[in-house]
């Protein structure tokens, strides 16, 4: 069963923001700038996730899970010492990408430092999402991975979002080039280990 989760904002990461726009934690524009656009972006940014969890089934280097059948290294790792994996999709929502499409117009190094804040959300809004799923399922997640990622074909993103129905989950859309709409967002795979094996979703 598909669930939908709105989460509280992750604490920010300044140091993640700066690395991501490429700029200096003594730069003290690029700091001010930064500032500037958290105020900014802050009210326009959602953090929502729509996930399941499914059984694995294994056939020699194959992993079977929601129909699908794949033969992925990174999978396999990523589901090592699992009888289950979660699956999910996370969005900050599309108010913020049309800040960042505002100011890619006006002011592109304002729209630079919005994608960055938009990688440091999203990437906090993942491991957010992992935290309380591990809290309240007693459980643990191995490394989570994403289409394209090692051997995983980006391609998945199809199959990942037909198991989730992320457009009407969370209004996430995917085009025929396999891009993401709204652009900050991630689906991800992430085996389950621990008591239960997050048997309460």
């Amino acid at each position: 069963m598909i669930q939908v989760m709105s989460l509280d904002a992750p604490d920010w990461n300044a140091d993640e923001i700066l690395r991501y726009a490429r700029a200096n934690a003594d730069d003290q524009a690029a700091v001010e700038l930064m500032r500037a656009c958290m105020a900014e972006a802050e009210p326009e940014l959602q953090y929502r996730v729509c996930y399941r969890v499914e059984d694995i089934e294994r056939a020699g280097e194959e992993l079977r899970f929601c129909g699908l059948s794949i033969a992925s290294n990174t999978i396999n790792r990523c589901a090592e010492g699992c009888d289950k994996i979660l699956i999910f999709a996370a969005t900050v929502g599309a108010p913020f990408d049309r800040l960042i499409q505002r100011y890619s117009r006006i002011s592109p190094s304002k729209a630079v430092m919005l994608q960055a804040i938009g990688a440091e959300r999203v990437e906090a809004l993942c491991d957010a999402f992992s935290a309380e799923f591990c809290k309240s399922n007693v459980c643990e997640l191995n490394r989570r991975v994403s289409p394209g990622y090692g051997d995983i074909p980006l391609a998945m993103q199809k199959d990942l979002f037909a198991i989730l129905d992320c457009p009407r989950k969370i209004g996430l859309t995917l085009n025929g080039s396999l891009l993401m709409s709204p652009s900050k967002s991630v689906t991800a795979l992430a085996g389950i280990k621990g008591k239960d094996q997050g048997g309460k979703t």
